[in-house]
């Protein structure tokens, strides 16, 4: 009996999730923790985009400023309640987004704030780079090469700059599902001493 309330306890420090949800993915997985792990992680998923359809409201502006002045970040993210504003985890979240944008310079937040114009020009420019393959071949290299252009220039599908393994997305959906309430990062903005407006 011993070892399944430890196996509950590890599950539950690897994920963050409650106990009844641990238990429930370790029975349903057999024991097997790594199962366990995705049960949960698909389960918390669905529950996370559930939370994407409420209203956040509220939230706060934070800030960054690194390299002795050089750069500085302003982000509003955004939550459901004032008391989830003031929590600890939230503040974090949105200090580790500005820090990201910091670092990483991202031009939009997610995939579909790209202009279509900036896609298409860039589908082209990608194209023209590849040359003596069929057409279906040459739109899948594209595609792949596109991902990557969303990885350089949207925030949600960069990786974080404290786990090359976990894109910021993730770590989105890690919090809503960690605070229980829906966040969307709703605007920044990143100031480089120097550089033009």
């Amino acid at each position: 009996m011993g070892s399944g309330i430890d196996l509950v306890k590890k599950l539950r420090e690897k994920t963050n999730a409650g106990y009844a949800d641990c238990q429930s993915a370790l029975k349903e997985s057999g024991g097997d923790m790594e199962k366990a792990v995705e049960i949960l992680r698909k389960k918390g998923i669905s529950v996370a985009l559930k939370k994407g359809t409420r209203a956040a409201k509220e939230g706060i502006v934070g800030s960054y400023i690194h390299m002795g002045g050089k750069i500085g970040v302003l982000v509003e993210v955004n939550c459901e309640t004032d008391f989830v504003a003031k929590n600890d985890d939230f503040k974090n979240f949105v200090k580790e987004i500005a820090m990201q944008i910091a670092a990483t310079n991202p031009q939009y937040i997610k995939k579909e704030d790209v202009p279509s114009e900036v896609v298409e020009k860039e589908r082209k420019i990608l194209k023209e780079g590849i040359t003596g393959k069929p057409k279906e071949v040459i739109d899948k290299i594209v595609d792949g090469k596109l991902n990557k252009f969303y990885e350089e220039f949207c925030l949600l599908e960069q990786p974080t700059i404290r786990d090359q393994n976990l894109k910021v997305k993730d770590s989105l959906t890690n919090t809503i599902l960690k605070i229980g309430e829906n966040i969307v990062i709703r605007r920044f903005t990143r100031f480089k001493v120097g550089e033009e407006a």
